[in-house]
């Protein structure tokens, strides 16, 4: 038994099958002129990661001086100061590697360095992570670990605060 596939040969002829895809309820894209590409940047200006990474450490020294305050122990502070650094320093390292000239030549390129950034990144949180114990004394794991989640939510409050319109 064969399987039959549907080939074009001319995948950019969409002008012969715009009547197919209109009958198949599929949508044809309309790519769009320099004027409506600037229009939408305009509107949707990209999200720097050096925003995000000064986000994450604000929250975090939020944290650890509500912490201190909390607890009224300093190991509390040091503690959660040390969970959002195992999250900014990381973060940092990757915003740095992202947005350097090497990374943005190519898509490929791009896509590579992401993922061994990304790869780097998992790496030292994890490093930081095992050495807490010995480098923060007495080290409060509650503490670090509301600190660590906190700081990695900013992720998402940096995603819902890019669809908002900011007033410049």
């Amino acid at each position: 038994m064969a399987i039959e596939r549907n080939t074009r040969n001319d995948r950019w002829d969409d002008d012969k099958n715009e009547a197919a895809s209109a009958a198949d309820g599929t949508h044809k894209f309309k790519p769009l002129t320099r004027e409506e590409a600037e229009i939408l940047c305009a509107n949707d200006p990209p999200l720097s990661p050096w925003w995000v990474v000064s986000a994450q450490a604000a929250v975090g020294v939020v944290v650890a001086l509500a912490a201190l305050l909390i607890t009224g122990r300093s190991e509390a502070g040091w503690s959660a100061l040390y969970g959002a650094a195992a999250v900014v320093i990381p973060a940092a390292l990757m915003a740095r590697g992202m947005t350097s000239r090497l990374s943005s030549m190519s898509p490929g390129a791009s896509a590579v360095s992401f993922m061994i950034w990304e790869a780097a990144k998992i790496a030292v949180s994890v490093a930081m992570l095992a050495l807490a114990p010995k480098l923060v004394q007495p080290l409060s794991w509650p503490a670090l670990l509301v600190a660590l989640v906190l700081c990695i939510k900013v992720y998402w409050v940096a995603l819902s605060w890019r669809g908002r319109k900011v007033s410049r």
